[in-house]
């Protein structure tokens, strides 16, 4: 699928084009692929490889996502795709975002058959979760624009690495947004997600300053982003920067993926993270996987 051209860039120069679609703005030569492993250079065009090409499809209970104060009690119809733009070294859903194969193990399907089932099992939105939906933008665009003419809901489960552009777009037909907000240390999302933390926090000023639902879930892992300071740090920029009435998940990690030397997050800081959450006047916190 040729992506919009308002979404890269072509150089003047060289044959690379620039990806405007996620935060890595990738520059990509002919016949390579971004970071996220799923936009192509052919010819000096973008193509999305992975238009209509799905990995998981199922209707979940909304607080699966997790979102516990957005359409509480209903179901919502679950999208996963291939690949990812970051490169988290604990990614607890890495068969699907770094070591797959989309063709032998693919779900085709189009905007419409999604819809449709959704309707189908009683769901009250469709949710693009499991990997990061900013990759597959044009088709969890046209798929969130029907669905809305079916009085369906849209949700994105995300790392919230929009480029400027993205967020523009995304905003335009997202209702509720859950942000993984991995830490409070720079030298964290460089090291080991291969990503910028201003990036995330500008951008979940934006979903909260458009008036977006939004609720965010920290990924506690021991002796990387468990310190007090840090939880502190998190907690305050949600009162401070965003408000006491946003949801915040504390979820446990498992080893996995490049970090399967870690140990199970220890249940002690769980608590203590939502103690100090409380203490902060945060009113909704949630702990995950325990």
């Amino acid at each position: 699928m040729l992506v919009s051209n308002d979404l890269y860039k072509k150089s003047s120069k060289t044959q690379k084009i620039r990806c405007e679609i996620c935060a890595n703005y990738c520059k990509i030569a002919e016949g390579k692929y971004g970071v996220c492993g799923q936009h192509k250079n052919i010819n000096g065009e973008l193509f999305d490889e992975s238009y209509g090409i799905v990995s998981s499809l199922s209707p979940d209970p909304i607080e699966k996502k997790p979102l516990n104060k957005f359409l509480p009690g209903t179901f919502t119809y679950s999208i996963g795709g291939f690949g990812c733009n970051m490169g988290c070294l604990h990614c607890q859903n890495y068969m699907i975002s770094k070591e797959y194969d989309k063709y032998s193990r693919s779900i085709k399907i189009t905007p419409e058959e999604i819809v449709k089932n959704a309707i189908k099992y009683n769901c009250k939105s469709i949710a693009w979760t499991y990997n990061e939906p900013t990759i597959h933008l044009p088709f969890n665009k046209k798929t969130s624009l029907l669905a809305k003419q079916k009085n369906l809901k849209v949700i994105y489960v995300s790392n919230g690495y929009f480029s400027n552009k993205s967020i523009e777009e995304v905003l335009t037909f997202v209702d509720a947004f859950n942000i993984d907000l991995k830490s409070m240390s720079e030298n964290f999302y460089k090291k080991i997600c291969g990503a910028d933390l201003d990036v995330v926090l500008d951008n979940l000023r934006r979903i909260y300053g458009e008036g977006k639902h939004l609720e965010i879930t920290n990924l506690i892992i021991n002796e990387y982003n468990d310190s007090i300071e840090e939880i502190n740090d998190l907690c305050d920029f949600v009162v401070n920067e965003l408000g006491s009435e946003v949801p915040l998940h504390f979820s446990r990690a498992f080893p996995y993926y490049m970090m399967n030397d870690i140990s199970p997050t220890n249940h002690e800081i769980l608590f203590k993270a939502r103690d100090i959450a409380h203490e902060k006047g945060i009113v909704n916190v949630y702990l995950g996987n325990i």
